[in-house]
């Protein structure tokens, strides 16, 4: 599925289905299919985060909680305001999609028209043996990261 729209369609039912209150979660791959047609991909996990775990190419980073003590950012949406207009699509991704639910619930609140959740997280589920990386996931997904 490459059409944009559609992809946004789908993140929407997906939505719905979840109950949520912004327009809807996407799989990494749609993630990274919308990045490319010019929506906002904002990484929100902690630096120690990505420098460590790794980096989406072109990702804007914006710590939701900050390290250490993982408390809120207080100026998370004023970081994401001075990066990212309210009319333009937005993102959200962390290692597992949680506080990146919270990012976009908060940036709805506070006024973006489409933002979103990307499902699966940077690192995915945990497997059986308790890792990450092995069940979904941007880079379970094969799409493009760094380290360090």
């Amino acid at each position: 599925m490459d059409d944009p729209e559609k992809m946004k369609q789908a993140a929407a039912e997906r939505g719905k289905k979840l109950g949520l209150t912004y327009a809807g979660a996407l799989l990494p791959k749609e993630a990274h299919a919308l990045m490319q047609s010019g929506a906002r991909l904002v990484d929100v996990r902690t630096k120690p985060e990505l420098q460590y775990v790794g980096r989406v190419p072109g990702a804007t980073e914006i710590e939701w909680q900050t390290y250490p003590g993982n408390r809120p950012n207080p100026e998370f949406l004023a970081e994401l305001a001075a990066l990212v207009g309210k009319d333009q699509p937005v993102m959200f991704l962390c290692r597992s999609g949680a506080r990146s639910h919270s990012a976009a619930e908060a940036a709805t609140r506070a006024g973006w028209r489409e933002t979103y959740n990307v499902l699966e997280g940077f690192e995915g589920a945990k497997d059986a043996a308790q890792h990450r990386n092995s069940v979904g996931g941007w880079r379970f997904a094969g799409l493009p990261w760094t380290q360090g």
